[in-house]
């Protein structure tokens, strides 16, 4: 008798979980408690996901760090100005690492350099 697959060697489901990650990060920019949760899902699951998947975990938390910290130097410089520029520039990167990595995800790529913190 066989043994039923393991989540992670199901096909076609290797990239759900960066998937489903990405989705909380774009609902994040209307309920931001969602983008913490994505988070956690990232650090969960990285460590039983393919190579190809957690390059998009990894991707994923750096995202949200490097996000987190754009966002903070950009409301302590909002006093003079520059600050919302800052969060303004955060905003497009964002949504230009989350278009590129969900579509990276949808055809079953891996992120080239993970640990980029450009796109």
């Amino acid at each position: 008798m066989s043994e039923a697959p393991t989540p992670a060697a199901r096909p076609g489901d290797e990239f759900g979980t960066a998937k489903l990650v990405y989705i909380l990060y774009f609902i994040g920019f209307v309920i931001g408690i969602t983008a913490i949760a994505g988070v956690i899902v990232a650090y969960l699951k990285r460590s039983e996901a393919t190579p190809a998947a957690a390059s998009h975990l990894t991707y994923l938390i750096r995202t949200f760090w490097i996000g987190i910290l754009l966002a903070v130097i950009g409301a302590i410089t909002t006093f003079i100005l520059i600050g919302v520029l800052i969060l303004l520039a955060t905003l497009v990167w964002l949504l230009i690492r989350l278009i590129k990595g969900f579509m990276l995800a949808m055809d079953g790529k891996p992120v080239p350099d993970p640990e980029t913190w450009w796109w």
